[in-house]
């Protein structure tokens, strides 16, 4: 394309200006956080492989512990990756008009703008989608065949966390490495997933509709509902994320749903069935991070909405509790049956009905509650 319709340097920029600095710790500190991240993150790697029964192929997934500017870099670059395909359709519709050249600047700012409220609020994640350079390569020093993600953790945030939680540091670090070293586990183990991913992400964008008045008409609906929601906690309000949808990409929408609800379940029964091993203060940090998670002003809660965080916060508790309904009825080996294939995985009816899927896909009968 001839020019981007992002400024994704100034997004970088914006939101290394506008990111609020980490805790005030000394460098001591800072150095010991780092440290004890990467081993507690090595051993909860052994723990996660051993619960799940899920062997991960391949090179070695790297772990990144990073600040908050860097943060923001690495997500910019992995959108930038993401996001390719739908702005080169926009593109070919607006290349070389003066609003495309202001617009990219306009998006740029308010990509940063919401990078900088992320960086202060992430822990960790597990980055599937990154730039060829910054993939783990060969020995020829390109990308290898079976490429693999990165795992990052931001560590001003997770001790930020653990300070205002009044938790035990050692046991939050490790309870937060067992999340996120289960997502990698289900990346790096099951070989089609990244795949199935790309190929509903690309359904996704081949069913956006581009037509400007329509998608205005549909910003104005989005933000409408997000500040309706905001000031009632239980008004069933849609994010921007999904109030923008035309009906073809609800569809898929629907479909990278229930796959997210799953990942995100399934590691937060994870973190939960491994912690009274290795994490003894795993009640008292559940209970609290689940206060964080329903906290917040009002300005707060508005933001997370806009973003969709909300709905991260949904998926951890729908599909935590489809994932500890399946494994409590038929075990983790009866639960590992999602990872067969892409038409073993729940739908989001089943989600909410794990009898179902336990009868389609398991083809037992249980008689269990979500």
């Amino acid at each position: 394309m001839d020019a981007e319709l992002v400024d994704w340097e100034l997004a970088v920029t914006t939101a290394r200006r506008l990111v609020r600095p980490g805790p005030q710790i000394t460098r001591e500190q800072a150095g010991e956080v780092v440290a004890e991240l990467r081993r507690l993150a090595v051993e909860a790697e052994r723990h996660v492989e051993d619960y799940t029964r899920l062997a991960p192929a391949g090179p070695i997934t790297p772990i990144n512990v990073v600040d908050r500017p860097e943060w923001v870099r690495s997500n910019v670059a992995g959108l930038r990756v993401l996001t390719t395909p739908l702005l080169s359709k926009l593109s070919d519709q607006q290349r070389g008009t003066f609003s495309t050249a202001v617009g990219r600047r306009v998006t740029g700012i308010q990509l940063g703008t919401a990078l900088a409220y992320l960086a202060g609020k992430v822990l960790g994640q597990y980055e599937v989608f990154l730039p060829p350079e910054e993939y783990l390569t060969g020995p020829g020093g390109s990308a290898t065949p079976d490429a693999v993600g990165r795992l990052s953790l931001v560590a001003p945030n997770i001790a930020h966390a653990e300070a205002t939680l009044g938790v035990v540091p050692r046991d939050f670090r490790m309870w937060v490495c067992l999340h996120e070293q289960t997502h990698r586990t289900q990346f790096t183990a099951v070989p089609w997933l990244r795949s199935h991913l790309e190929s509903e992400i690309t359904a996704f964008i081949e069913a956006t509709d581009l037509d400007p008045n329509v998608l205005a008409d549909r910003v104005r609906s989005a933000v409408a509902a997000v500040r309706g929601a905001v000031f009632d906690r239980d008004a069933d309000g849609l994010s921007v994320v999904e109030a923008l949808q035309t009906p073809a990409q609800r569809a898929v929408l629907d479909h990278l749903q229930a796959i997210m609800t799953l990942l995100e379940g399934h590691a937060d029964q994870v973190m939960d069935a491994v912690g009274p091993r290795v994490v003894p203060t795993v009640a008292d940090i559940r209970s609290k991070f689940e206060g964080r998670r329903d906290g917040g002003s009002p300005l707060d809660r508005f933001i997370r909405r806009l973003l969709g965080l909300d709905l991260k916060f949904q998926q951890y508790r729908q599909g935590g509790a489809f994932v500890r309904a399946v494994v409590a009825e038929s075990g983790v080996t009866g639960f590992n049956m999602v990872w067969e294939s892409p038409t073993t995985l729940p739908t989001r009816a089943e989600l909410a009905d794990p009898t179902s899927w336990m009868q389609r896909v398991l083809g037992s009968r249980p008689s269990i509650s979500a």
